[in-house]
Parts: structure tokens; C-alpha cells; sequence
């Protein structure tokens, strides 16, 4: 069968290894190399009867694929990107097709884009969310990149894709790095949301004093209203796992310090560079950032003890609240993360479709949501939507809910239960739907300690005083 493989995996981890016999599910004939041995001819006994073959050398591995080539990367961004592309380079030539399916930063895809296109070869920066299910089932897909490029891959990655009815979920974005800018705000998104469900878990287990069977139960209950997500579901199910050691729920004996691998970090950074505010998604990181102080954070609460405060309203009252803060600032995070997107689709000429972007996000990925059907539905309206807030349907959502989500941050703060994630979507709310904010006390400051001028609402231009001292 040499040469007439479809498609050629680098990378036989746990995404390489089960993206590729996704791939051979649906009829395909792909090859498949990995430095590892072991890992090569793990994937052939478990390939089966499929139109997979393993390759012992990166020679074989090209020899195998059809021409013109197209090897997909799936290893750790970074420097293992670029040896990659050394490896490969002498075994491919002029329009072959590179695909890194890995987080690789957008600038450094723009990079290797344009060296590997003076050698006449097609580079595709690719976003794939889903975890290892995903891409042994179905991911969401994000490509980006020679639109010719993406047409020689399209059938198999609509295969591959889930699929939300017969819709799959990938398509192609826009020129360069548009397929990983894409994914990097998503995975913004991502954090956000995470840290969100995260203060939801404290309020009802420190505040309420909820058990895991009764917090198992809620987030079940929510995943059958608005708030229904991947995120949710998964939720749900954690605090039903049993830790095989102990015996414990699991949830209860897992360290609460949490990592990150720089996607929201990036996110963060670009939207500072394209002057997008991002609150909510930057809190998220503060977060993860503040959790690693584990030491500190002990002495401090000693220093700091407070009696516990006992929540003395109506329970009920305030989960239904919780419900709804809930609601509103999901949507505020994607929110920041879509407005982000289309500033960046301006200054980096990506021209993308935000209609699509959420039409392949509901299915596949991490940040799955039922929110993103109405999200979806916005942009169907109104393509050249700033902000999914100025949305006639989802402005009428978040006003109905926006006193619960203000009751939730009121009652955290009395009872000293930190929720910087809901609190900053509920100041980004109500900053993006103020006609006046105090920035022209920030002018007058940096005109009179610097000189930096100021403009004024009565006049054009820009203008600098003498400030009195007296």
C-alpha cells in the first residue's frame, strides 16, 4: 500500500494515536509514525482490520503517504514543532501539506508558515478540541491556512469531526494562523468557564455546606436547563467518583492547585495587545496563578481568620440565584472571547465567520454549550456583531438574570467566599452597558503628572494644561 495512504499522523500520544483511528474508522487509509517503537506497534495491534500502518523511520513514513503528501503533527508546541519539520523535510517537497494539530502559539504558526512556503510548502495551523475522547469519536476542528490546502484534507476531516445532527463540526477559518488563533481564544473560553463552575462548587460546598451527592445532583439538574455543557455534564459526574485508594470522593482528596499550559496566558496577552477587554478570562489565570501559592495562602488565612459566616437567607432562593449568575456570566465569557475574536480577525486579516466559529464549537469540543445555538443564531442575524451582549434575544436573557448574578457576588463577599470570576463578568457587564465611566478622571491624572494630554467632549483634538498645585 505505499503511497496511497490519505493521510500521515507524527505523534502516537493519546490524541496522535486515537485522532488517527478515528480517521480509519471512516474508511481511510492513514500511516501513522512515532520516535517511540512501542508506540508505533501499539497502534498496529490495535488497528485491527483498519487501513492503518505503522512506519519505523520517518522515510518509511513519507514513503507511504499519496502525492501530494499531507502529515499532520500531533506533539507538544514548542520546539518540538520545528524538529519535527526537520525531520520531515528531507522526505516531502513542493505541495506537500504540513498540518500542526497541536496548540502551537499563532505567531509561531504565521512563522513556519511563511519559511515552509518558500519551499513551496503548504502549512495548515489546526485547532482540535475534545480531549482523548474526541478525537477518538469526533472533535471539533479548526483549520486555518491555504484555503487549497484545506480543500485537499477537507473530506477527511468532515469524517472525522463530530457531527451536531449531519453538520460537522469543522470548516475552514481564514488565511495563516487563523485555525490556532481560533482554538487559543478557545481555550480562553475555556478557562473562564471552568473558573466560573469552579466558584459556583465553592459557594455551595463552603457557603451552603452541599454534599458531593448533593452537589452531583445539581449540577445534573442544571445540565438539563440553559446552562446544559460539556462542562456541566463532566461536573456533575466528578463528585460521584469514588478515589480507589481511599475510598473517598475522589474530588475531595485531589490538591486544590491548579496548571496551565500558556493557551489562556496567550489569550490574555493578545487581547492586551489588541486592546479587547478580557476580565473574566484574565481572573481565570490570576486564579490558577493564586492556587499555586498553596503555602502562603495557609498563612495568610491564618493571619486573616474570620469566624465562619453562616449563610442565613433562603437556600433555595439562592441556588436558584446561583442558577442564574451562572447564566449571565457564561455568557459574558463568551462574550469577551467572541469580541476578541473579531478584533483580531480585523488586524490580522483573518475575515473570519463568527457564525461559524459557534457552529463548530457546539460539538466536540471543551466549551460545548447549549448557549452556543443562541450564540450561533446571533450572528446568523447580524454577522458584523460586535458584541453577542447588543443581541436582542441574549440581552433579554442576561437582563432577566443579571439581579441574581449581583444577589450571588453580594452574598460570596458577605461570607468572604472568593468569586473574582463572577464578580469581573458582572463589572464587565455593567462597564460595556455604562454611556459614562470615570476615564475622564484617568485623562486628567496623566495630563497632570505626565503631560499626556487629554481630549474633550466639547471640542476636537487633544489638549494639555497647566495644572494648579494650589
Amino acid at each position: 500500500m505505499n503511497n496511497q495512504h490519505e493521510l500521515g499522523i507524527v505523534g502516537l500520544g493519546v490524541m496522535g494515536r486515537n485522532l488517527l483511528l478515528n480517521i480509519g474508522d471512516k474508511g481511510y487509509a492513514v500511516a501513522g509514525y512515532d520516535k517511540d517503537p512501542e508506540r508505533v506497534e501499539a497502534l498496529q495491534k490495535e488497528a485491527g482490520e483498519q487501513k492503518i500502518s505503522g512506519a519505523g523511520s520517518m522515510k518509511e513514513f513519507a514513503g507511504l503517504l499519496r502525492i501530494p503528501r499531507v502529515v499532520m503533527m500531533l506533539v507538544p508546541a514548542g520546539s518540538v514543532v520545528d524538529a519535527v519539520i526537520r525531520d520531515l523535510l528531507p522526505y516531502i517537497g513542493k505541495g506537500d501539506i504540513i498540518i500542526d494539530g497541536g496548540n502551537s502559539h499563532f505567531r509561531d504558526t504565521n512563522l513556519r508558515s511563511r519559511t515552509l512556503a518558500e519551499k513551496g510548502i503548504r502549512y495548515l495551523g489546526v485547532g482540535i478540541s475534545g480531549g482523548e475522547k474526541g478525537a477518538r469519536n469526533g472533535p471539533s476542528i479548526m483549520p486555518g491556512g491555504p484555503r487549497d490546502a484545506y480543500e485537499r484534507v477537507q473530506t477527511v476531516l468532515e469524517a472525522a469531526a463530530a457531527k451536531v445532527g449531519d453538520v460537522p463540526c469543522v470548516t475552514y477559518l481564514g488565511p495563516g494562523s487563523a485555525g490556532h488563533y481560533v482554538k487559543m481564544v478557545h481555550n480562553g473560553i475555556e478557562y473562564g468557564l471552568i473558573q466560573l463552575i469552579a466558584e459556583t462548587y465553592d459557594l455551595m460546598r463552603r457557603g451552603l455546606g452541599l454534599s458531593n451527592d448533593e452537589l452531583h445532583a445539581v449540577y445534573d439538574r442544571w445540565n438539563g436547563t440553559e446552562l446544559n455543557s460539556f462542562l456541566i455534564e463532566i461536573t456533575s459526574r466528578i463528585f460521584r467518583h469514588e478515589d480507589e485508594k481511599t475510598g473517598k470522593r475522589l474530588i475531595d482528596v485531589i490538591l486544590d492547585e491548579a496548571k496551565q499550559k500558556g493557551t489562556g496566558k496567550w489569550t490574555c496577552q493578545d487581547a492586551m495587545d489588541l486592546q479587547v477587554p478580557v476580565p473574566t478570562i484574565d481572573m481565570a489565570v490570576s486564579m490558577r496563578d493564586m492556587s499555586v501559592f498553596k503555602e502562603e495562602r495557609q498563612t495568610a488565612g491564618k493571619i486573616f481568620e474570620k469566624p465562619r459566616q453562616e449563610y442565613t437567607g433562603d437556600r433555595e432562593v439562592l441556588m436558584n440565584q446561583l442558577q442564574g449568575a451562572l447564566h449571565v456570566a457564561m455568557t459574558a465569557v463568551f462574550a469577551q472571547g467572541l469580541a476578541l475574536l473579531r478584533k483580531a480577525s480585523d488586524a490580522y486579516d483573518y475575515n473570519l465567520n463568527l457564525e461559524d466559529v459557534a457552529r463548530i464549537w457546539r460539538g466536540g469540543c471543551i466549551i460545548r454549550a447549549a448557549l452556543l445555538d443562541d450564540i450561533m443564531a446571533a450572528y446568523g442575524r447580524r454577522p458584523d456583531l460586535p458584541n453577542i451582549l447588543l443581541d436582542p434575544g441574549l440581552s433579554r436573557e442576561v437582563l432577566a438574570k443579571q439581579e441574581a448574578l449581583r444577589s450571588v457576588v453580594f452574598a460570596a463577599a458577605h461570607l468572604g467566599i472568593p468569586m473574582p470570576g463572577l464578580m469581573s463578568s458582572l463589572s464587565y457587564f455593567d462597564a460595556y452597558r455604562s454611556p459614562w465611566l470615570p476615564a475622564n478622571l484617568i485623562q486628567a491624572q496623566r495630563d497632570y503628572f505626565g503631560a499626556h494630554t487629554y481630549e474633550r467632549v466639547d471640542e476636537k483634538g487633544t489638549f494639555h494644561t497647566q495644572w494648579s498645585e494650589g
